[in-house]
């Protein structure tokens, strides 16, 4: 801990004690300014440090954006590269980012009235352990209080959000923006007993809702039947959206691997968790080794493979497999989504990674609605979802 405060503190005074950076990353932007097109990735470079460094030259902390769960997932991300190769530039960064927020007292101008504005507590627990200031445990304690009051449907599931165009509704991005900070929460500050059995309660819930015949999750619920989406019988949303159900699938391998091994709502997760796992592994795209926008839909002509969900799911069976909550054969599955990923990916004439293909931010919609989404280059969510899975598949097999 004195040590990681210690690298805070001087990399504010002074850029001697940055770390090198690997030898495997792309040299700097001016050395490659020649490149006369972009060059496809190959599999040795350290492609969680060329995105990084990438982003952090587009955008200081103040101009990378609000606080927002976008953000916060990519940041993130940068945080688990940060954890590998202690650049402390990047959790420098980090705090910069979250210091216009919160301030000394521990005050933050937040009211997370919807579970999307939780997500980057995160780097709240992040920063209090790293550099143990107590600002950050107060701003945490703020989303934790929060929860007390927070809206539920009958069963128990947060709503989307506490406005009235989100009343009674379950999106399966919600698990991801406030069940990670959850579990974190609980372990860093001894809150555990409330946080775990919360955490595992909601995705029991959504995932009790959600999950259809065949293992897929369709983006949303609505408790009252009354959204223009939603399905007078059921609820339920139309189709399902990757990255609604990335989301889950990253949730729920986070809240699986810190729940105890004991914790009764574990077996129905795992039961889940398989049956989310077939269904990706049929529909994954043999051409390709990505997802499909609509999950189920990539024989019609218009879908389209997306980099952000094919980043989640890669991520997720990947893990799932080494932590055996999977069968270990959904490790090849996963190598081949991030085979998939990396083609994405490519180094521009600036020296600069791109990476293709993502979805911008989407709500619920028809068939219709999700393919037509704008296809973005380096959007947050894509970003973040890719140091997130390159963090846990970097130097696997792509061959």
């Amino acid at each position: 801990m004195k040590r990681l405060r210690a690298a805070l503190a001087a990399v504010a005074l002074t850029t001697a004690t940055l770390a090198a950076l690997p030898a495997a990353v792309p040299p700097p932007a001016v050395a490659l300014a020649a490149a006369a097109a972009p060059a496809r990735p190959a599999a040795a470079t350290d492609w969680s440090t060329a995105v990084v460094d990438s982003t952090m030259a587009r955008y200081t902390p103040t101009t990378i954006g609000g606080w927002s769960y976008p953000v916060g997932l990519y940041l993130y991300g940068q945080y688990l590269t940060y954890r590998r190769t202690h650049d402390a530039r990047c959790l420098t960064y980090i705090k910069n980012y979250v210091d216009r927020f919160v301030k000394s007292d521990g005050s933050i101008d937040q009211s997370f009235n919807s579970l999307d504005s939780m997500q980057a507590g995160r780097l709240l627990v992040i920063l209090h352990h790293e550099t143990g200031q107590d600002r950050y445990r107060k701003a945490a304690q703020k989303i934790r209080d929060r929860l007390n009051t927070y809206p539920r449907t009958g069963d128990g599931g947060f709503w989307h959000a506490d406005t009235s165009s989100r009343a009674h509704q379950l999106w399966a991005d919600g698990v991801y923006m406030v069940n990670p900070f959850l579990v974190e929460y609980g372990k860093e500050f001894g809150d555990g007993t409330y946080t775990d059995d919360e955490a595992a309660r909601q995705l029991a819930v959504y995932g009790g809702h959600l999950q259809v015949a065949g293992g897929l999750l369709r983006h949303a619920y609505d408790e009252s039947k009354s959204a223009s989406w939603a399905d007078p019988a059921t609820g339920l949303a139309p189709e399902h959206w990757c990255r609604a159900v990335g989301w889950y699938a990253m949730a729920i391998v986070n809240v699986l691997d810190a729940i105890p091994a004991n914790q009764p709502r574990r077996p129905q997760l795992i039961t889940i968790f398989g049956r989310l796992a077939a269904a990706l592994e049929r529909y994954q795209d043999p051409a390709t080794g990505r997802w499909f926008q609509v999950i189920d839909k990539g024989g019609r002509s218009d879908d389209w493979t997306e980099t952000s969900c094919s980043s989640m799911f890669t991520y997720a069976l990947s893990r799932g497999a080494q932590q055996h909550y999977l069968d270990p054969h959904y490790a090849d599955v996963a190598r081949r989504g991030y085979q998939g990923v990396l083609a994405e990916l490519s180094v521009g004439a600036d020296g600069r990674t791109d990476l293709a293909g993502i979805s911008v931010g989407t709500n619920v919609g028809d068939y219709a609605y999700y393919v037509a989404r704008t296809r973005a280059t380096n959007d947050f969510h894509g970003l973040g979802a890719f140091l997130i899975m390159n963090e846990q598949l970097r130097g696997a097999s792509v061959s």
